[in-house]
């Protein structure tokens, strides 16, 4: 039978302890600890934080919003294909700055020039804000660079974790019908693509890792504000056309999530798209945001993601 990592049992028990203690005194959760929670939970356990030749921020231009977002290039004197990285946080939290140091670390493995949108947050701005804000980032994120004068390769792949999963298989899924842009990939990490919460393993891993059931739904009701169908707004129930992105995906065996990954899975391959799928077997949801605990899983993420976007 598998069992969690013990490199994550005693941080487990702990925050398992705590969260029962917090629940006892009447706690309720917001957008602001929320966000603090993942922001400290990153700044905790990922504290190397390697130097990129180029980190530059800038603005690209949307209907209705302008959408805030870092470059970070590992080589400006050479021509690097593009990727768009959308950070977690289950539409509600995270942020370029707290997902800094793991898009420094995505550029150097993978030699691309890594793009991080600020996208807008529930439940200050709820779906499909978040979204647009994707979508715009993957429409102008060529004129950003040329607007700064870099040097790239017109190929733009994507990648995400949780809920920037989320924005990853719905970006994919509006753009296999937009002849103006082309995917040439995309990368997810524990993604979040069934907002109706309908899998196996939302119930076996309901409680004690760290994601809990409960939360994702509260995520949820901030996400959905005006009744929207959520099956509807799902990756895993839109349209798979073989126009889908190569996909390589990634799940945890102790994640409430890993079933819908492993089914969008599925679902790509019966449309004919190229997909390969990774489980991590005794890791949680959120593991990359806890490297100093999980350093060995950690890196063979980013291995696989370099030889993926790279072959």
């Amino acid at each position: 039978m598998r069992e969690v990592s013990p490199k994550l049992v005693a941080y487990l028990d702990d925050l398992n302890t705590l969260v029962a203690k917090l629940v006892a005194g009447g706690f309720k959760p917001n957008a602001t600890n929320a966000r603090e929670g993942l922001a400290n939970l990153t700044k905790t356990y990922v504290t190397t934080i390697p130097d990129v030749a180029l980190i530059q921020d800038d603005i690209i231009p949307a209907e209705g919003y302008q959408v805030p977002v870092r470059i970070y290039n590992p080589a400006p004197e050479e021509a690097l294909p593009v990727l768009i990285y959308y950070h977690g946080g289950g539409h509600m939290a995270g942020s370029v700055t707290v997902y800094d140091p793991i898009c420094r670390k995505i550029a150097l493995a993978t030699r691309h020039i890594v793009i991080a949108p600020d996208y807008r947050l529930a439940p200050e701005c709820p779906y499909p804000a978040g979204v647009n804000d994707a979508y715009a980032t993957l429409k102008g994120a060529f004129g950003v660079l040329d607007g700064r004068g870099m040097n790239y390769k017109r190929s733009i792949s994507i990648a995400g974790d949780s809920g920037g999963g989320a924005l990853c298989g719905a970006v994919a899924g509006k753009a296999q019908y937009d002849y103006g842009v082309k995917i040439a990939k995309q990368f997810l990490i524990y993604p979040s693509l069934d907002y109706t919460m309908d899998s196996r393993s939302m119930e076996e891993n309901a409680v004690g890792y760290l994601l809990q059931a409960g939360k994702v739904a509260w995520y949820f009701d901030n996400y959905f504000k005006n009744g929207e169908c959520r099956k509807s707004a799902s990756p895993l129930y839109g349209d798979f056309t073989d126009k889908l992105p190569e996909t390589f995906v990634v799940t945890a065996e102790f994640c409430p999530l890993r079933d819908e990954g492993k089914a969008y899975c599925e679902k790509l391959a019966a449309a004919g798209v190229p997909v390969e799928h990774l489980n991590m077997d005794s890791m949680i949801h959120t593991f990359m945001n806890m490297e100093d605990l999980v350093k060995e899983e950690c890196e063979l993420v980013y291995s696989r993601m370099s030889a993926f976007l790279n072959k």
